[in-house]
């Protein structure tokens, strides 16, 4: 039953934001960038997708690691943070720093170290937080660093340190709630802007 359970945690946080990709292939017109926008949706469920593959090499045991499946998770979630950051950056200058920082944290796992990989898309959350609510004004975007950042870290933490794979069910689910957010935002937004 918990393997069950387990296996939808993660499926559905793999299937959701690709789901949403589509969805919103050609549907923002209103945003400026919006052929970004698929691509920030389809990098994070391909996240996820890099997360199972990790986990099937675990027996579905959450382990702390580095792995190329664990690099793969963390390379395309900066790269979905990052799409959907710059779908709605007016200034290319900005745009070109986003894709950089992207660049550091995909290369800095491997260079470095996975700590360093999460400072920088710490850096890159920030700069989507920021640039979202300036564009949307939307207070749903609140979501995204409830459950994108507090409470999927908060339950990584205690998965870490206890070991119980309780933790693991709601990391997924929690990750969707933030992205679902983001889709809810572009929904809302083209009443404003059209």
């Amino acid at each position: 039953m918990f393997f069950s359970i387990l296996l939808i945690a993660h499926f559905q946080a793999a299937i959701i934001p690709i789901l949403m990709g589509i969805k919103s292939n050609n549907k923002f017109k209103h945003i400026k960038y919006h052929k970004f926008i698929p691509y920030g949706f389809i990098f994070l469920g391909l996240a996820s997708v890099s997360e199972i593959l990790d986990h099937t090499q675990t027996d579905w045991i959450y382990v702390d690691h580095s792995s190329l499946f664990n690099w793969l998770f963390y390379s395309f979630l900066s790269l979905g943070l990052t799409f959907l950051s710059i779908s709605v950056i007016k200034n290319k200058f900005i745009q070109i720093t986003n894709l950089c920082i992207s660049l550091c944290s995909i290369i800095s796992y491997v260079s470095f170290s996975k700590t360093i990989a999460l400072l920088f898309q710490v850096i890159l959350s920030i700069f989507l937080i920021i640039n979202w609510q300036r564009t949307f004004k939307d207070w749903l975007l609140i979501l995204y660093p409830i459950f994108g950042i507090f409470f999927t870290t908060f339950f990584g933490t205690n998965l870490s340190t206890s070991g119980d794979q309780f933790w693991h069910l709601l990391i997924g689910p929690s990750g969707t709630i933030s992205v679902l957010s983001f889709y809810l935002v572009l929904k809302r937004s083209k009443k404003k802007f059209t």
